[in-house]
């Protein structure tokens, strides 16, 4: 009766070891294929888990458009059925999430990580945002500053600008800056992106650090102007029920491990993007960088222009700490 007995409870603990062996988390990016830096990051983050776990936890990754579009993957995430997520997200649940895009907040990389790195002053606001429609914010994955690309013709300054329409991204305030420097918008997914400048529906990107630009659409573009009006950073997020329902030990390799992904990335993205720069130049885009006169002009006719707009939609106390702190 006894040996009857030992069977039946190292039946019971392995059955209890196979449930626990049997988490499965999902992660994914809307932005990225898997050789994409954001693609690599992601995996390399779902392989810390698994590891750090000892096999508790199995994950499974999915890279840009595996889900659907940009705005569908977002949604499976607010719903639970995605759990971890690399995201450059929609405004559509919550006009605070615009936050993410507040143009001329920061001016260098020694503001953006002070601002954004663990518990910076950005940091905490994003965490405040994101928790409002159930998710965590965990880091941000900053790419560097943005620019605008073109083909056949390209601005430094407002007046020029007016004669350009170039592909914004359909998200608060990124049309309304874009519009403020001077430009003619197109508001388009990403999938729409080349054959609109192809067919000339567009003159051409805003809004991304070159590497996307030149790796996309380089056979299209021409040049590529680095006005620096926004910080681009994609998002470390967890959907927060997914997250709570972890126990106390995964949730911590959880934040670990993305804190991991967070540090590397403020460490390499700067060199990273430069090199991506100096790739552009030598496939034959030439890179232009406005002067510090046409850029103070920019920054003010948006800040003048997009912040009133974004107090109206983020709330006033949410950009008073960002006036607090921006230069």
């Amino acid at each position: 009766m006894r040996t009857i007995l030992l069977g039946t409870s190292a039946a019971l603990i392995m059955s209890a070891s196979n449930v626990m062996a049997d988490i499965e988390l999902k992660i994914a990016t809307d932005s990225g294929t898997a050789d994409a830096p954001s693609g690599l990051a992601i995996a390399k983050w779902a392989e810390r888990i698994e590891e750090g776990s000892n096999g508790e936890i199995d994950v499974k990754v999915f890279y840009q458009d595996e889900l659907g579009g940009q705005l569908e993957v977002f949604d499976l995430f607010v719903a639970g059925e995605v759990d971890l997520m690399l995201s450059w997200p929609s405004t559509s649940y919550d006009k605070r999430i615009g936050v993410v895009n507040t143009p001329f907040m920061v001016s260098s990389w020694e503001e953006a990580n002070e601002a954004f790195h663990y518990e910076g002053w950005a940091s905490t606001i994003m965490n405040e945002v994101f928790s409002g429609i159930g998710l965590k914010y965990l880091g941000a994955w900053p790419e560097g500053f943005a620019g605008v690309a073109t083909k056949g013709k390209y601005a430094t300054n407002m007046k020029d600008a007016g004669d350009i329409k170039v592909r914004v991204q359909p998200f608060f305030p990124i049309p309304n800056t874009m519009q403020a420097m001077g430009y003619q918008t197109e508001a388009l997914e990403w999938g729409e992106v080349f054959t609109s400048i192809q067919t000339g529906v567009v003159n051409g990107d805003s809004g991304n650090v070159i590497y996307w630009d030149y790796e996309y659409f380089g056979e299209l573009l021409d040049y590529f102007v680095h006005t620096r009006h926004d910080f681009v950073t994609g998002n470390i997020l967890a959907n927060e029920e997914s997250f709570d329902g972890l126990s106390d030990e995964h949730q911590k390799l959880i934040i670990e491990t993305s804190n991991m992904m967070m540090d590397e990335r403020f460490a390499n993205a700067k060199t990273e993007d430069e090199a991506n720069i100096a790739r552009a130049v030598a496939g034959g885009m030439e890179y232009i960088e406005p002067s510090t006169e046409e850029v103070a002009a920019m920054k003010e006719a948006v800040r003048s222009t997009v912040w009133p707009l974004m107090e109206e939609q983020i709330g006033a106390d949410i950009m008073a700490k960002i006036r607090a702190q921006a230069n």
